[in-house]
């Protein structure tokens, strides 16, 4: 329905009867004050009428006694009935005062005027003179016709009085009556226009709440309240319409959301089995053991890709024996839902999904019905997204399966070199000496037998704690708090095998701790650059500073024998100590810078920034 024209709105028809009984009442009151006003001036004309006659008298009185009163006296009463006359003839609208505008009264009042005027008012003027004898017997003798005119100008203007006083009772009636009846009408157009369309919508309402959903109201007017009517029709067809529908929809509602939660529930399920520390076995049959049980397959089976591009059959759950050796291998260019071998065990349905991770392929998953089933598209999402999750749980194991392989392969690496640095140029030494020693034994030179023994059971002895020195620090673990422990078991077995005590300066400037991977490199970088002093330096004096500020620093002085950094840059790689420190430290990430002369000791400084503890 469309909108009320403009003549048609109910606000139009209530601004229109409040305008109209508006005019009218300011027209029965502007009436009624205009009466009021007229009356009042005719009130005011009679008084000045009226005073005539007593005026007329006492400029009589004052002829007579004339020689008893000034002159000033007399001619000042004449001038007031005469201006009492010309005030009566103008009209004072302020006091207010006029005469009534009757044609009788203007020629009583102009018949009043002229007898004024023209006789009275000259044989008193004359008799102020004294200048005729007979003036004031004239004057006496005109003025009951003036007296009696003047009464009946009063008469005249009473009368006129009267019948606008009757007037004003008549229009104060009839706006009584107006505003009684105005207002019935008022109230009563209000409640046809508002309170009975308020009153059927209500009704209305209230058969919606008693759920009678097919009511209609009868659209009887096309202002706000028919549009509303029609608003009323449509929401109660809707209504109608919805609730109808109400219990077909709430329940496939409801069995959606339970289907939502079932999947969320499995998803969960999945991924908290998914996140414990299995390995791929125990990872992939968890995996089939919780598929079947939660899309009631009768049998799963998972293959992943090989490096030869084979797919391989890993684990399986509820399949034959036969159907196993038929799919144990195919080619990964093959497709893994061929229900060809699966019908000829008895399953009438297969379904396969991808398991990947990152985009990569890793191999496929399938789930085996014995009897016919399609599966929906939210199913089918679902397996998608667990087939991603079990991709991403392969993924991660095989990464730290690798992990562990580099991490192992770098310590062998690091031991390897360490072997070479220590153990294996001690043994050169020792094979150096057996030879001398097995010719000086030959030719029965005791003299050289008796300088070689010394040395071999030396080389021997320090073979022997170089052994002992890799093997304790290649066992060394740390964990949180115990850096700072780690050092001082390193620098007091450093100060027995040198008798060397160094000095330590250990300042914790409110940095946070290192990882404990951190800690580990940093303190084989203290045990190699100790090791150096012990076996090479001759160092009297060792000063070990640590700082653990927004940089992690780690300083070893020597007061030793030193170096040439030329001939030390020349060694190269073949110096293999420093080639560990080195690879030690830009695995941290941290700068290692090795300066010293010869005769002036040697230093080793290692710094950690900031950013690189962060990404670790």
């Amino acid at each position: 329905m469309s909108l009320p024209s403009y003549r048609e709105r109910l606000t139009t028809r209530i601004v229109t009867l409040s305008v109209v009984s508006l005019v009218l009442v300011l027209a029965m009151i502007g009436g009624t004050l205009w009466l009021s006003w007229q009356l009042q001036g005719a009130g005011a004309a009679i008084n000045d009428a009226g005073s005539l006659r007593m005026r007329a008298h006492a400029v009589a009185l004052a002829l007579i006694k004339r020689q008893d009163m000034p002159g000033s006296a007399l001619q000042s009463q004449i001038d007031q009935m005469s201006a009492t006359i010309d005030r009566l003839r103008r009209g004072d609208p302020a006091r207010p005062l006029f005469l009534p505008d009757d044609a009788n009264v203007r020629s009583q009042f102009d018949k009043v005027a002229n007898e004024w005027h023209a006789r009275l008012e000259p044989d008193a003027q004359k008799g102020v003179a004294a200048a005729d004898p007979k003036a004031v017997s004239r004057y006496v003798d005109a003025l009951p016709g003036f007296v009696a005119g003047a009464d009946e100008l009063v008469v005249l203007i009473e009368e006129e009085n009267a019948r606008k006083t009757g007037w004003l009772r008549t229009s104060q009636m009839a706006l009584g009556a107006m505003a009684c009846i105005g207002t019935l009408a008022i109230v009563y157009l209000l409640f046809l226009w508002i309170v009975v369309p308020v009153q059927r919508l209500q009704d209305g309402l209230k058969r919606i709440r008693r759920r009678q959903f097919d009511t209609r109201l009868q659209v009887m007017t096309h202002d706000e309240f028919g549009h509303l009517t029609a608003g009323f029709n449509r929401m109660a067809a809707e209504l109608q319409t919805l609730y109808s529908h109400l219990e077909g929809c709430v329940e496939a509602k409801t069995a959606e959301l339970a289907a939502q939660n079932r999947e969320l529930t499995a998803l969960y399920q999945m991924a908290a089995f998914l996140n414990q520390p299995n390995d791929v076995d125990a990872l992939c049959q968890g995996f089939l053991a919780r598929l079947t049980r939660q899309f009631d397959a009768d049998a799963a089976a998972v293959r992943l890709a090989t490096e030869d591009g084979q797919i391989r059959l890993i684990e399986s759950e509820g399949l034959p024996a036969a159907l196993l050796q038929d799919e144990r291998c195919f080619a990964a260019t093959d497709c893994a839902c061929d229900a060809r071998p699966c019908e000829r065990v008895g399953f009438a349905a297969v379904a396969a999904f991808d398991i990947v991770s990152q985009g990569e392929k890793l191999g496929t998953f399938s789930l085996h019905f014995r009897e016919k089933r399609a599966i929906p598209a939210s199913e089918a999402q679902l397996l998608d997204t667990l087939g991603g999750h079990f991709g991403t749980a392969l993924k991660s194991r095989r990464l730290a399966a690798l992990a562990r392989q580099l991490a192992v392969s770098e310590e062998r690496n690091l031991v390897a070199q360490g072997l070479h640095d220590s153990i294996a140029q001690s043994l050169n030494f020792l094979k150096m000496q057996v030879h001398l020693l097995d010719g000086a034994t030959r030719e029965d030179r005791m003299d050289e037998v008796r300088e070689i023994v010394p040395l071999l059971a030396g080389g021997v002895a320090e073979s022997y704690d170089d052994v002992r020195e890799l093997l304790i620090n290649f066992r060394t673990r740390l964990g949180t708090g115990e850096f700072r422990r780690a050092v001082d078991e390193s620098i007091e077995r450093f100060t027995v095998q040198s008798g060397v005590a160094p000095r330590v300066d250990y300042r914790d400037e409110g940095g946070l701790p290192l990882s404990p991977d951190q800690q580990l490199q940093v303190l084989f970088i203290l045990q190699e650059a100790l090791s150096n002093i012990r076996k090479h330096a001759d160092a009297q004096c060792v000063h070990v500073t640590i700082v653990n500020g927004r940089d992690f620093s780690l300083l070893v002085e020597d007061d030793g024998q030193g170096y040439d950094p030329d001939e030390m840059a020349a060694l190269g790689e073949t110096h293999v100590g420093l080639h560990i420190m080195r690879e030690r430290a830009q695995r941290l990430g941290a700068s290692l810078r090795l300066t010293g002369t010869p005769g002036g000791g040697a230093r080793v400084e290692l710094v950690l920034p900031a950013p690189a503890r962060q990404a670790a």
